[in-house]
């Protein structure tokens, strides 16, 4: 390494010195509730894989049919040379399924917020962000270059005295809010009945990212907006494909005129490669099988259930969350890696979260089951899990 380069190791040796050095794992194995790493079987509690469809026959069936037809690879940016009827087909039955006028895809959930920001506001604007909001939705909105005004996390009364502060300034031409739908370090949801209230009433612009509600709140996975009945009062939702739905790819919903501005000015859609044919066509396959059961949304939430009940009745912390998302609260970095290294030996693959994922002294073992887990398979984690408390003073 060049002389020059050298920092690179003192921040590396500070990250690790600190309890932040995050240690990634190779997955030998598809997803699912059991998966091979290092040649070991473990129970996975780590994947966003919610529904279990990441490695279901259906999809796996659906994508290599695509292939078959049109190939591995788009071949261009959608707006020149690599919008497929795929691409078309996914963006109407979205648009059906979410009960929006329009739906366009783009690469991951991340481009879909770094997409749809810039095209909304900017430097003469200002957005009003839940200081807990996702990685993505801060960049989206750095990169709008607006104002960016954060409230207290689902503090509507704060909200509303950030909101009032700013019109009274006079500096600003547009407001957007942008909240996350499911939080997803903490499994809590915002009151996004409640901000659409306000929104509505003050002419804002409101926009939710849904990532972690597609597939698990509303009328069949159909997310946060259906959840509340706001369908016609929020003006942007985002969405992913990465996680109930298995797959890879992100979307926006939203008005007609929305999705044909984004389709002359957001710039994943105008200057990345589309999604590839498999992706898109197991996507098509999960809005299919949500369409027709609710099977696997209620299995998920009946796990999600059995879970933090076995885990409270221990003695453990699991936040405030009122979803399957499942935070064990540890509190230091450190120990939350220690922690998640031990249930590691036990048989469960729990990855520790830390800062800067989530603020110092809220560490955390995120535990996520999924549809695809039994209760067997919860009673082993959570066995696992009551061991390691002990053995690290965590639980009594």
């Amino acid at each position: 390494m060049e002389k020059r380069m050298n920092w690179l190791n003192d921040e590396l040796g500070e990250l690790k010195n600190s309890g932040l050095y995050n240690n990634i794992r190779t997955i030998g194995s598809a997803q699912g509730a059991w998966i091979t790493i290092d040649g070991r079987k473990v129970l996975n509690f780590c994947s966003n894989n919610y529904l279990g469809l990441a490695n279901d026959p259906r999809l796996n069936a659906a994508a290599k049919k695509a292939i078959d037809e049109f190939g591995v690879g788009p071949g261009a940016v959608r707006s020149i040379a690599g919008t497929i009827s795929l691409h078309e087909e996914l963006e109407k039955r979205l648009a059906v399924f979410k009960n929006a006028e329009a739906v366009i895809c783009v690469q991951s959930g991340f481009c879909a917020n770094l997409a749809v920001v810039p095209c909304l506001v900017g430097k003469q604007d200002a957005i009003f962000s839940d200081e807990l909001n996702h990685a993505s939705i801060i960049d989206g909105c750095r990169l709008s270059g607006a104002k960016i005004l954060r409230y207290k996390h689902c503090d509507m009364e704060d909200l509303k005295r950030v909101i009032k502060e700013a019109k009274e300034s006079g500096l600003y031409r547009r407001f957007l809010l942008i909240t996350d739908g499911v939080f997803s370090m903490d499994g809590d949801i915002a009151p996004l009945d409640k901000i659409a209230d306000i929104t509505n009433a003050e002419d804002i612009m409101l926009m939710v990212d849904d990532a972690h509600g597609e597939g698990v709140v509303g009328r069949g996975g159909r997310g946060i907006v259906d959840h509340f009945g706001l369908h016609g009062r929020v003006d942007v939702e985002v969405g992913t494909f990465s996680k109930a739905f298995g797959v890879m790819g992100g979307m926006i919903a939203g008005c007609r005129e929305l999705i044909e501005w984004l389709h002359q000015r957001a710039r994943p859609f105008l200057f990345s490669s589309a999604a590839t044919p498999a992706d898109t066509a197991a996507c098509i396959e999960a809005v299919n099988i949500l369409e027709s059961s609710t099977e696997l949304v209620d299995k998920l939430w009946a796990n999600g259930n059995y879970f933090k009940e076995k885990m409270n009745a221990l003695g453990f912390n699991t936040g405030v969350s009122v979803t399957p998302i499942t935070p064990v609260m540890i509190g230091e970095a450190d120990k939350a890696h220690e922690f998640s290294a031990e249930l590691f030996k036990e048989g469960v693959f729990g990855s520790a979260i830390g800062f800067p994922t989530v603020p110092r002294g809220k560490a955390r073992i995120r535990v996520m089951p999924s549809a695809a887990h039994s209760f067997e398979d919860i009673d082993f984690g959570v066995a696992a899990f009551e061991k390691v408390g002990k053995r690290l003073g965590i639980i009594g």
